[in-house]
């Protein structure tokens, strides 16, 4: 069997500049390519090693009917699509990093009955972003 890998995971937001606030400048992550098409624009980012899986914001109506669009939009907005699961070296550095920019807190970091220890946030979309201590 051929190996297989995910590239590009994709990642709806209602306004992508607010997203990058969040995304490069609150967790650290690169961006890899900003590229317009008419009125949308898809934005490629990579952690902070600047390698592995490109996270992909663009708005609802990116490549979208009207209709769907707005669907979308107010899925996003009530935070039901997700989460978006991360992980980290230091979830409790990155934890008071994140908070104290504003970001919004779901839950402080804590070991779960899962498994890892994790926070959660909501990005300024509404998408909820649980990050869990790595390993």
């Amino acid at each position: 069997m051929a190996n297989i890998s995910i590239n590009f995971v994709p990642l709806s937001v209602l306004d992508v500049d607010q997203a990058l606030l969040f995304y490069r400048d609150g967790l650290g992550f690169t961006v890899v390519s900003d590229v317009a098409n008419g009125d949308f624009r898809w934005v490629s980012l990579v952690g902070s090693d600047g390698s592995g899986t490109n996270l992909v914001l663009s708005t609802p109506g990116a490549g979208r009917s009207e209709a769907d669009a707005q669907a979308l939009a107010e899925l996003v907005a009530k935070g039901a699509i997700g989460p978006l699961v991360l992980s980290t070296t230091d979830l409790d550095g990155l934890f008071e990093s994140l908070s104290a920019s504003g970001a919004e807190v779901l839950q402080e970091p804590m070991d779960q009955p899962w498994g890892p220890r994790d926070c959660a946030f909501r990005d300024p979309s509404g998408n909820m972003v649980r990050i869990n201590q790595a390993a």
